[in-house]
């Protein structure tokens, strides 16, 4: 099925659109939950087999295939037919709980046609936030792919509390897309792609063919996710930019487009392609990217703001005019302009509490330390430890 095209337009006319991404080997796909359940209806098997064919097709001609896949939580929904998404945590993981059987049961089912191993792995921040399981994570899905089996991946719904979720499957990709080095990042969603309007109340809105993954002006035209996902078009631009810090491009399309998934990755125009502009970023501050739930806040002002987004310096005591969050030593931190734009994202060398006391009290530093158990250093992010947003 097709959706009816609107106009289309190319946002960054310097950049060319012929989509050659060259030679993929390895490529991530994630399905949302209104393609996956038919809008709640229940797991649509037809469009499982379609994703499918294209996904076994591909993996013959040599490409390495991650899926990502939402939908226990509308599956459950479907399955113990409730009229809408729950809203309630206990009921949330209920539900996933119940979704997850049928929704791998699908997978492994469609891909046995064709011959194809299928493997569940459920996630959750915390899997990710960790650098050694972040990396042990890395190790077991490209051990999967080398026996050519295709990962299905999806949040681990039914024990994630507020605290751990990602919130949605589209960041879980691209964290995937970051880890594993992918080559092409597909989201497949219920629109054509982004507009620089709302189609649904201006039908002169335009399709965003291409542009860049950090172009802030996405930001103006995302809007919700629906009533049985979590994101929305919002999160999918996030996920781009998330993706292209590892260097890899995203495609945001419509979902139920005939092949829509191999004549993507052949290089047909279709959908929403963001890029990235930059070569990849180093293993250590990709992960930091990676990390969609910070401990803390640091607030800088504008002469430590500029040092770390112009001149890629550390961030020293000095440049920090407020704290939040109850961080520790350690952990990964954002760090906002004063305008509480996010500007960055670093691991810190010092707690919450020990910054507090410099920075209320007001004292030097070398004060400071004969009133500590230990020095406090003056490098509070290293820039080696540090990742500009």
């Amino acid at each position: 099925m097709t959706q009816t095209q609107q106009t289309e337009t190319d946002v960054d006319s310097a950049t060319p659109n012929d989509r050659d991404f060259g030679d993929i080997s390895r490529l991530v796909v994630k399905i949302g939950s209104s393609l996956l359940t038919d809008n709640g209806k229940g797991l649509n098997r037809d469009a499982f087999a379609g994703w499918a064919i294209q996904l076994a097709k591909l993996q013959r001609e040599g490409v390495e295939v991650i899926l990502v896949s939402s939908g226990a939580v509308a599956e459950g929904v479907a399955r113990m037919e409730l009229d809408e998404r729950p809203k309630t945590l206990r009921s949330l993981q209920a539900c996933a709980a119940i979704g997850q059987m049928g929704l791998i049961q699908a997978w492994s089912s469609e891909f046995m046609i064709h011959g194809i191993q299928t493997a569940q792995v459920l996630l959750t921040h915390e899997d990710l936030s960790n650098r050694e399981r972040y990396l042990n994570t890395g190790e077991a899905l490209l051990k999967l792919l080398s026996w050519k089996v295709v990962p299905v991946i999806n949040e681990n719904d039914s024990i994630a509390i507020d605290e751990i979720r990602f919130g949605d499957n589209d960041t879980l990709g691209a964290m995937v897309a970051s880890l594993t080095r992918a080559d092409l990042y597909i989201i497949l969603t219920d629109q054509n792609g982004v507009y620089d309007d709302n189609p649904s109340e201006n039908p002169n809105a335009n399709l965003i063919q291409s542009t860049r993954a950090m172009d802030d002006t996405l930001f103006d035209v995302a809007g919700d996710g629906g009533k049985l996902g979590r994101g929305g078009m919002l999160t999918k631009i996030r996920a781009a930019r998330l993706a292209s810090m590892g260097g890899c491009p995203t495609v945001i399309a419509f979902g139920n487009e005939d092949s829509v998934i191999t004549r993507v990755c052949n290089g047909e125009i279709l959908g929403t392609h963001l890029y990235s502009d930059n070569d990849r970023t180093g293993a250590r501050k990709q992960w930091l990217a990676a990390h969609s739930q910070m401990a803390g806040k640091l607030t800088l002002d504008d002469g430590a703001a500029k040092a770390i987004v112009s001149n890629n310096n550390s961030l020293l005591t000095v440049g920090i005019a407020a704290i939040s969050g109850n961080f520790q030593s350690g952990d990964v931190v954002e760090c906002v302009n004063l305008k509480g734009e996010r500007i960055a994202i670093g691991r810190t060398n010092v707690s919450a509490l020990e910054l507090q006391k410099y920075i209320s009290q007001g004292q030097d530093l070398d004060e400071m330390n004969k009133l500590m158990s230990h020095e406090l250093s003056e490098v509070v992010i290293h820039r080696d430890y540090l990742t500009v947003i």
